[in-house]
């Protein structure tokens, strides 16, 4: 039997029964304990809900040893006020809340390494490259991932972002070039880290060795999700052809490039698209799709259950991204758990994700472009079914390159490799 590390895990974002970047914590902590022994330093707030979960499921969480950062008022919780201003240009306050809970991890750790005798380190959540925390000033072998927020949103797209979005994202994209040229703690963070860096996207990594001089080693961040099915869709002879889509309904999202490619396709294809998710932009794509005369094709379903939700991507015939920025979008992965081939832009992670087995990239060249290369990909795998439910078997197949089993053995390599250096 092999030896079991000690592992010093700093996941903020950590949480059993939410979504996004608390679930990604999870997984990923719950996953490498099978091999490891974890002591995580948490948020104060996921601790109810840890709790709950390993008395649960106490065998499965035997190697899991959680600490929870006291909680001051300047650190974030998910509270209606902080929530709004997480969803709001007022954003840079919340990161810097981040900031200090970080550094009251640093002193938390500090007194844990005088406890214990860690054989490594890893910097897990956030997983935003401008929030290394402090540990990697500890006098013991670090690894940090996996990594993401590197990249811009592509300029050209902008405008179709609405104003608000548009003024939003080129401030990002000014104040994200600015602290990969100027910040002093990832660089440092990446020096000691060099070895046992973790991108999230084969564009991350590319971004890290252009802005940081170093390798790092590509997993996506998030895993296959429960309740993956044994079917595919089928659509048979004459029926409608089934389309959904799924997210925040936020600028970045831009779901009006769908919307407007629907517009292009010939009348005899007889569509249907089923909108799931809610958000600030509702109203305002809701008002599009009724101005360009598509309104009645399609179904805004809201917030629903999440069987509910995957219920209906997995009735459907194609599901689409057309998301301008994200790492791993949640929602692929669950699409392709459902057997549902996906259209989807040639960036973020969907490029990592997406084959030539399971469904159809565009490149990203232009808005119109973008638009007309959506349309023509729903047009020919609405006249071409054996090629649908040949992309529809190989998502079933794909899917299973993202088990949580295979990311904790890909972890295990590089805390290896990692101590031997």
């Amino acid at each position: 039997m092999k030896e079991r590390l000690r592992v010093l895990v700093s996941a903020y974002a950590c949480n059993p029964y939410k979504g996004s970047e608390e679930g990604v914590g999870w997984g990923w902590v719950k996953a490498i304990s099978r091999l490891h022994n974890l002591h995580v330093i948490t948020a104060e707030y996921n601790r109810h809900d840890i709790e709950k979960e390993s008395q649960k499921f106490p065998d499965e969480c035997s190697n899991l040893k959680f600490y929870y950062v006291p909680h001051k008022p300047w650190h974030y919780k998910p509270t209606k006020v902080w929530l709004k201003i997480e969803g709001s240009f007022l954003k840079p306050i919340m990161n810097w809340s981040y900031r200090l809970w970080l550094r009251d991890a640093y002193k938390m750790a500090i007194k844990l390494t005088h406890e214990i005798n860690f054989d490594l380190i890893h910097q897990l959540t956030y997983v935003g490259f401008r929030f290394p925390g402090h540990l990697w000033k500890l006098n013991i072998p670090f690894v940090w991932g996996p990594i993401g927020g590197l990249e811009n949103t592509p300029w050209r797209f902008l405008p179709v972002l609405g104003i608000r979005g548009a003024v939003y994202f080129a401030g990002r994209n000014i104040i994200n070039s600015l602290h990969k040229r100027f910040l002093s703690g990832p660089k440092k963070a990446f020096k000691k880290a060099r070895g046992g860096i973790i991108a999230a996207t084969e564009g991350i990594r590319r971004e890290i060795l252009k802005w940081y001089g170093v390798e790092s080693e590509i997993i996506c961040e998030i895993g296959s999700p429960l309740g993956i099915t044994d079917s595919h869709s089928i659509r048979n002879q004459g029926e409608k052809l089934k389309l959904s889509w799924s997210g925040q309904h936020l600028p970045g999202k831009a779901l009006p490039l769908l919307l407007k490619a629907l517009t292009q396709l010939p009348a005899d294809i007889n569509w249907h698209l089923d909108i799931l998710g809610d958000g600030p932009c509702t109203k305002k794509w809701q008002r599009l799709a009724s101005r360009l005369g598509i309104n009645n094709r399609c179904q805004w379903h809201g917030w629903l259950p999440r069987e509910d939700a995957l219920r209906i991507v997995h009735q459907s015939h194609i599901f689409i991204i057309t998301s301008l920025k994200d790492l791993t979008s949640t929602v692929l992965l669950e699409a392709l758990s459902q057997g549902v081939p996906v259209i989807c832009p040639d960036h973020c992670g969907f490029s990592n994700v997406v084959t030539e087995e399971c469904g159809i990239k565009l490149p990203i060249e232009s808005p119109k472009q973008l638009e007309e290369g959506i349309a023509d990909a729903i047009l020919k795998l609405a006249k071409d079914e054996e090629e649908r439910r040949r992309l529809a078997k190989g998502a079933l197949k794909r899917i299973n390159d993202f088990s949580w089993e295979k990311k904790a053995e890909l972890v295990d390599a590089i805390y290896k490799r990692k101590l031997e250096s």
